[in-house]
C-alpha cells in the first residue's frame, strides 16, 4: 500500500438546502433536515476518500484551538485518517456555508479565518513526507512553502487548482508549475479544454491534466501518450449536491493511477466514484470503498 501525503484545508462545513437560485427573501424558513454541519475542507475530503479507498494517508493541516477540534479528531478517526500531523495553531477553525438547490446547483461561502497567514513547521512536514510515494499539495498557502522541498526529493506532486481563468494565475502559479498531475475545472476557463491542455503542456511540466466538465463529464490529456479525450458523464443515482465532486474525482484518480499507471482507466473509475458521491449533501460524504466501486464499475461497464 503506497503512502500518500495530503497537505490541505480542514474546515467545519454547514450545508443549507434552498428552493432555488436566486434566493427569494423570507424572514424565517424551516428546511427540516436541510441544515447539516460536518467536517470537510479539500484536504480532509481527499484524505477521507483515499483512506476509504484503502490508501495509507498522512494529512498535514492546521486547525483552531477551539471547540471544533474535538469534532475534527472524531471525524478523522472515523475516516481512518492519521491525525498526528494536524496542528492546533489557529485561534479559530475555518468554516464554510454551502447553499444548494434541487438538482445540485450550489453556492460556496468559505471563511478561512487567518489560515492563509500561517506557517506549518518544516520539521513536522518533513517527518510527514518520509516514505511518501505521492504528495497531494492542495492550493492553500501553507502548502506553498513545501513545493520546493517535495520537488527536491523527487516526490511526484498532484494538485487541483479548481476554478481557474488564467494560465498565469498569480495565486496558483507555483502549484501549476510544480504539478506532475494537474486537475482543474472548466467553469472559468478562457478557452476550450483542448486549447487549455495545449497551453498547459507548453508552459508547465505536468504529464497529466484532467479538467472537470461538470454535467458534461471530464477531459483527459496525457503528455507522453498523446491522449486527448473527452469522457461522457456517468449516472449512478440522483444528484443531491455537487459540492465535493471535484475532490472525489481527483482522489479516486490518484488512487487508481498509483495502482495502475493507466490514466484512462483511472479517470473512468473516478467518474463513477464522483457520480455516486454527489448523491449526498456534504462534501465529505458519499465515498465508497474500492470493492464497492469495482462492483459498480462492472455494472456500468466502466472497467
Amino acid at each position: 500500500m503506497k503512502k500518500i501525503l495530503i497537505s490541505g484545508l480542514i474546515n467545519v462545513e454547514t450545508t443549507l438546502a434552498v428552493d432555488g437560485f436566486p434566493i427569494e427573501y423570507f424572514p424565517v424558513r424551516y428546511p427540516f433536515f436541510g441544515v447539516r454541519s460536518t467536517i470537510s475542507g479539500v484536504g480532509f475530503n481527499i484524505a477521507k476518500a483515499l483512506a476509504i479507498l484503502g490508501d495509507d494517508t498522512a494529512l498535514v493541516s492546521i486547525i483552531g484551538n477551539d471547540m471544533h477540534r474535538f469534532q475534527i479528531y472524531e471525524a478523522l478517526s472515523n475516516a481512518g485518517v492519521d491525525s498526528r500531523y494536524v496542528l492546533e495553531t489557529l485561534t479559530e477553525t475555518p468554516q464554510s456555508v454551502i447553499l444548494y438547490s434541487p438538482g445540485g446547483l450550489r453556492q460556496i461561502n468559505v471563511d478561512l479565518k487567518d489560515i492563509q497567514n500561517q506557517f506549518y513547521p518544516t520539521d513536522v512536514f518533513n517527518e510527514a513526507l518520509s516514505q511518501t510515494e505521492l504528495a497531494v499539495l492542495c492550493n492553500i498557502n501553507f502548502s506553498r512553502n513545501y513545493i520546493a522541498i517535495t520537488r527536491s526529493l523527487g516526490i511526484p506532486i498532484a494538485t487541483d487548482v479548481h476554478s481557474i481563468s488564467s494560465l498565469h494565475d498569480e495565486y496558483n502559479l507555483d502549484f501549476m508549475a510544480a504539478a506532475d498531475i494537474l486537475f482543474c475545472s472548466d467553469e472559468l476557463l478562457p478557452c476550450s479544454p483542448e486549447a487549455w491542455a495545449d497551453s498547459i503542456f507548453t508552459h508547465y511540466r505536468a504529464s497529466i491534466l484532467v479538467i472537470g466538465l461538470g454535467a458534461k463529464g471530464a477531459y483527459l490529456a496525457v503528455r507522453d501518450e498523446n491522449i486527448r479525450q473527452r469522457f461522457s458523464p456517468v449516472y449512478t443515482r440522483p444528484v443531491v449536491n455537487t459540492i465535493g465532486a471535484g475532490d472525489a474525482l481527483f482522489s479516486c484518480f490518484v488512487h487508481y493511477y498509483l495502482k495502475t499507471k493507466n490514466a484512462t482507466l483511472s479517470l473512468k473509475k473516478a467518474m463513477v466514484f464522483a457520480s455516486y458521491k454527489i448523491g449526498c449533501s456534504g462534501a465529505a460524504d458519499g465515498f465508497i470503498s474500492e470493492e464497492g466501486l469495482e462492483i459498480m464499475c462492472a455494472q456500468l461497464s466502466c472497467n
